[in-house]
């Protein structure tokens, strides 16, 4: 299809959009579906696609690839996001949002046959069975099972238990029966009502109702017991401690929280991680945390509309309360979404989170093992957001003043890619240009050496300069990048005093980055690199210049004279020690003859030929 074929069929199909709820498909050339989405409202949401620029790439490469678009109207949003739930599942669209889940968690499954069995298994198999689940702790899973079979007695054997075979006697009690772990239903002795009743209780064990069935052992207890059949009231009574005992150590949130779901959502530029808690009076009977890993920049919001279908339709959830980290935009008159400020529901929120944070770093601390590149593109993205960035600062140079008393001044500048120091890229420099302390100056004067060289031979620049030192020193930085045409093409900020304190030129309050951020351990490494770096050679010019003074005291020997004497003996030390003869063939016999005296006068003598 050519261009304009293209553009007058997607106009066409733009025009007739109706503005209901619904999901819509969008095919490549191939007539392949390359992404699924829902709407509140199609002809807005389809329509936006096709009328901006996107600033995502990805974006625009999908747009691109449209040739045709299918739309599907629902009822209401809630319908849409299911529609769009299970479409993405069966298609699997390359544009789409993907849901990691390398593993099938098992799930407990209720038997849908005339006495019905319970166990464990990890692949659903649509026959009319009530399954239970999924859980991603496989221990609890046994637990619950364990309580159950310990409390309720049901068959677990394979028998078919129909009415004629029954009646026909064709079954004996086994092993199970003596034991008391099952009441007999294949040889008549318990009523298909009567074990139908266990199987309730079951249930709602595992829906996590379990004072309703306290109350009913509590019940048949208290009626066995005045029936004088205290055998059973035994059995009852410790059933009734069995439960009791498995409640104490349930997670209790709240007696008030009867049926919630609870949703949040940690994430970072690839992945995103949802954390979902359902609570059932009072007790978070079910938890998981599902990964993504994003296709399209997705919001936030996006990738919990998405969790939140696929959790309710996994786990059969009909909650009608919603707990939320924020605002939603989706709607309907069977949930109500909440974002709690305080109190008990807060508090579920905050396990939440907490749960999703600590599975986000593990995971991300497993792929970095696997792959360190990641780690190093993780932290980089990190760095550009926490200091406001436009792109990834794969390349930071910083820079520091150094003098003594006005004298000596210097600047050092340390480099830093992909996060660690770049030591063969170091530079330093000696101040050409600026008299005494004047650290703005100095400043001026080495960003302009600095990046006066690298336009000039061509060389890439990088995506952030670093300045040690507060407004002052960033304005000098700044005037120099303007004044080389280079403002605006690389990133500056200056250090302050208090190292989590960041400025930006034309910005008169800092940012303040969190302590505890991996951008202030960078950019503290930096600051003491280039530190150390500075001050070991403002140090040797010093001692140099000490020296070069103490020479050029002597009547009648100039800087060029002690310059040339250090340059041959290095030290103070070795010319006082030299020879007379090695002295004159160095700076010629008259000055030669000048340096003995001196230190002749000194109390130490050169050394006789």
């Amino acid at each position: 299809m050519s261009l304009i074929e293209r553009s007058e069929q997607i106009s066409k199909i733009l025009k007739n959009l109706p503005d209901n709820p619904g999901v819509y498909k969008y095919f490549d050339a191939e007539k392949k579906i390359i992404y699924i989405g829902k709407a509140k409202n199609l002809k807005k949401r389809v329509t936006s696609y096709f009328n901006k620029v996107h600033e995502n790439h990805k974006t625009s490469v999908l747009v691109n690839k449209i040739e045709d678009i299918e739309f599907t109207i629902v009822d209401t949003e809630i319908d849409a996001l299911l529609l769009e739930n299970s479409l993405i599942k069966k298609h699997q669209p390359k544009f789409n949002i993907l849901l990691k889940d390398d593993k099938t968690y098992p799930s407990i499954k209720i038997t849908n046959e005339r006495f019905p069995k319970f166990y464990s298994m990890r692949n659903r198999v649509q026959d009319g069975s009530e399954y239970f689940g999924p859980y991603a702790n496989s221990s609890m899973m046994h637990t619950i099972l364990d309580l159950i079979r310990s409390t309720i007695p049901t068959r677990n054997c394979t028998l078919n238990l129909s009415e004629s075979n029954i009646k026909a006697k064709k079954f004996k009690v086994c092993l199970e029966y003596h034991i008391g772990n099952c009441k007999g239903p294949c040889v008549g002795l318990q009523s298909e009502e009567d074990y139908l009743r266990s199987i309730s209780q079951v249930r709602e064990i595992l829906k996590g109702n379990i004072n309703k069935v306290i109350l009913y052992l509590k019940q048949k207890m208290n009626e066995a017991s005045a029936e004088m059949q205290f055998e059973t009231a035994a059995l009852m009574k410790h059933q009734l401690e069995t439960l009791e005992n498995y409640q104490s150590k349930s997670t209790i949130v709240s007696n008030f929280i009867t049926n919630v779901d609870v949703f949040s959502i940690a994430e970072d530029e690839k992945f995103a991680f949802v954390n979902f808690l359902k609570v059932v009076n009072g007790m978070i009977i079910q938890t998981k945390t599902l990964e993504y890993r994003k296709m399209l920049d997705e919001r936030a919001e996006e990738i919990l509309e998405m969790a939140i279908a696929e959790v309710r339709e996994t786990y059969q959830s009909n909650a009608t309360e919603i707990i939320v980290p924020f605002e939603m935009e989706l709607s309907d008159n069977t949930i109500s979404f909440v974002v709690p400020k305080a109190g008990e529901k807060k508090k579920l929120l905050d396990l939440s989170l907490k749960n999703a944070f600590y599975y986000k770093k593990d995971r991300l601390d497993q792929y970095e093992k696997l792959n360190p590149e990641v780690r190093v593109e993780r932290l980089l993205g990190v760095m550009r957001d926490d200091l406001r960035l436009k792109e990834l600062p794969k390349h930071i140079e910083c820079f520091d003043n150094s003098n003594f008393q006005g004298a000596y001044p210097v600047s050092a500048m340390v480099c830093f890619k992909d996060g660690k120091a770049s030591k063969k890229d170091y530079r330093h420099y000696n101040v050409q240009t600026v008299e005494g302390s004047d650290d703005f100056a100095t400043m001026y004067e080495v960003i302009t050496r600095r990046y006066k060289r690298l336009r000039d031979e061509q060389e890439s620049f990088p995506q952030l300069i670093v300045v040690d030192g507060g407004k002052g020193q960033l304005s000098s930085a700044v005037q120099a990048l303007k004044d080389l045409g280079l403002y605006g093409q690389i990133a500056v900020v200056g250090i302050a005093k208090r190292l989590e304190e960041i400025y930006y030129p034309d910005d008169p309050l800092p940012l303040h980055i969190d302590k505890k951020s991996e951008t202030l351990r960078i950019i503290q490494q930096m600051r003491d690199e280039v530190h150390r770096f500075g001050i070991t050679h403002h140090r040797s010019r010093r001692d140099k210049g000490t020296l070069k003074n103490e020479l050029e005291t002597i009547k009648g020997i100039g800087p060029e004279t002690a310059e040339q004497l250090l340059r041959e003996l290095k030290s103070v030390k070795k010319i006082k020690e030299a020879s007379v003869t090695l002295l004159e063939n160095i700076i010629g016999k008259a000055k030669a003859k000048l340096v003995e005296n001196y230190f002749k006068d000194t109390g130490i003598n050169s050394k006789k030929a």
